[in-house]
């Protein structure tokens, strides 16, 4: 099976990386060129262009950073699809939009699945990155295989689109939890506690999260790179928004996380580090929310292992 990739970046490059150490035949393009060289260096192919990928793969993978880009790039397979093709949508994108550009695929005999990704560029790195697939059932069998070699949880979530909704809930859940463990940890701090011990009891007790256990570390080692930047955590964010706008569910919290991050993005920029967003708290108290002994950057210290698919509760 010849498979294609195109977008290299954070998620994706690392998603990418898993199916070559696993010995796929492996085409790739990014607008980065020297992304594409170092694919190329590692085994893979390297395509001209979207249209010539899908020319000659069966699966297309596309992993980009908006609804936008990954319109523009199906507009530029869509030629190709035929029987047997499948598109692979990996990016958080909009559930309407990986709708209506699956339909155009399926239209012309190919098959289409959403399947987004979570859990954090350090477990895709591994391959051990939990994935969400939309899809009819037949073609998730098809694609299972592929799936269990980018991640280690699988799980079919119904017919296309419905990955990108739950896609976009839990992005919105971990982004609560951010903001309430850089609160939490200002305030602490502001209180005397010492933050490694405050890191400790947190992580210990009713209070922890996946967000603290891996965030709040590289926010007290003061790199704050978590690989993820705040033009996407508004993106995310105001998905979530608006699916909850069209089911006419009133929100509370949720307008003002989009209106903290706007305001963290007009301070730092578009492309500062989420896990920045501490820096409003820091320079309103004057605090700074650093500890020695964490690590600058996220590592997964799980074994790569085979990926398996997640059944819910009382299904067979």
């Amino acid at each position: 099976m010849k498979i294609g990739f195109i977008g290299l970046g954070n998620v994706g490059g690392k998603l990418a990386g898993s199916l070559l150490r696993n010995g796929k035949d492996l085409t790739v393009l990014d607008l980065d060129p020297d992304r594409v060289a170092g694919f190329v260096a590692r085994g893979a192919k390297a395509a001209d262009d979207a249209f010539d990928l899908m020319q000659g793969c069966d699966i297309v993978i596309t992993c980009l950073p908006s609804p936008a880009a990954s319109t523009a790039v199906v507009g530029q397979m869509l030629e190709h699809v035929r029987p047997g093709k499948i598109w692979l949508e990996m990016s958080t994108t909009d559930e309407a939009e990986v709708k209506r550009l699956g339909a155009k695929v399926v239209a012309r005999g190919g098959a289409a699945v959403d399947c987004p990704v979570s859990g954090g560029c350090h477990r895709a790195d591994t391959g051990n990155i939990s994935i969400f697939a939309g899809c009819d059932r037949a073609t998730f069998e098809r694609v299972l295989p592929l799936l269990t070699t980018m991640g280690r949880r699988v799980l079919h979530t119904g017919p296309l689109g419905s990955a990108s909704v739950l896609k976009v809930m839990t992005n919105y859940l971990a982004t609560a939890n951010l903001l309430t463990c850089c609160e939490a940890l200002v305030t602490m701090k502001a209180a005397g506690l010492d933050l490694a011990t405050t890191y400790e009891a947190i992580k210990i007790s009713s209070g922890t999260s996946f967000v603290h256990e891996t965030e709040s570390q590289v926010i007290l080692n003061g790199s704050r790179d978590i690989s993820f930047t705040m033009d996407l955590v508004k993106k995310d964010i105001g998905l979530f928004q608006a699916i909850a706008d069209r089911a006419g569910v009133p929100l509370e919290i949720s307008p003002l996380m989009v209106e903290i991050f706007n305001d963290g993005i007009a301070r730092f920029g578009d492309r500062a580090q989420s896990d920045d967003i501490i820096r409003r708290l820091e320079e309103a108290t004057g605090l700074d929310i650093t500890a020695p002994g964490f690590p600058a950057e996220m590592v997964d210290d799980e074994p790569e292992e085979p990926g398996y698919e997640v059944v819910p509760r009382g299904r067979s």
